[in-house]
């Protein structure tokens, strides 16, 4: 049986507001702008209800708090069929024995000295607004290949550590 995480539940709630605009009456317009408004409205929500799966973040521990979102890469308020995908950011609050755990377990190296060819599209000032108030003022980053590219995980993996403030900052892409 497949797990079910937070996405999944992000993913139904987006999609019954989908399903829902779908089915308001009026004109052809009506029904799209109020899909639009409820998806703006949900992505923009500040989650914090535990990460689950964990193995889709590894190495976490019990973690006091975590802030994440989550957007459609698609458009859940189309009228063509298909399957929409999710895209997923957090900042998790670790305590320090686990980051220190996680910064030697995965081999977390200073994000300014990892060559630039090895690094992912987006770094840590890609983050989504909602979520920038949650990291430090003055991270230290550290970065990880070994980490992003951990098994297992149903998504596509890419995590910034702040050892010393124990923050860690997250993005995962359902492929």
């Amino acid at each position: 049986m497949k797990e079910r995480g937070p996405g999944w539940a992000a993913s139904l709630g987006l999609l019954l507001v989908t399903a829902g605009c779908a089915a308001v009456g009026g004109d052809e317009a009506s029904p799209s702008r109020t899909c639009q408004e409820a998806l703006r409205a949900d992505e923009a929500k500040i989650r914090t209800d535990r990460w689950d799966p964990p193995k889709d973040l590894p190495g976490l521990g019990d973690y006091p708090e975590i802030h994440w979102q989550v957007r459609a890469k698609g458009n859940p308020c189309s009228r063509g069929p298909g399957p929409t995908e999710w895209a997923y950011q957090g900042v998790v609050t670790l305590r320090p024995e686990d980051a220190r755990t996680m910064a030697q377990r995965y081999a977390f190296i200073p994000y300014d000295s990892v060559d630039p060819a090895e690094l992912p599209d987006s770094g840590p000032a890609d983050t989504w607004p909602g979520l920038v108030p949650f990291l430090p003022a003055e991270p230290r980053w550290r970065y990880s290949r070994i980490y992003n590219e951990s098994e297992p995980s149903t998504r596509w993996r890419v995590a910034f550590l702040d050892v010393e403030r124990g923050i860690l900052l997250f993005r995962l892409d359902d492929h």
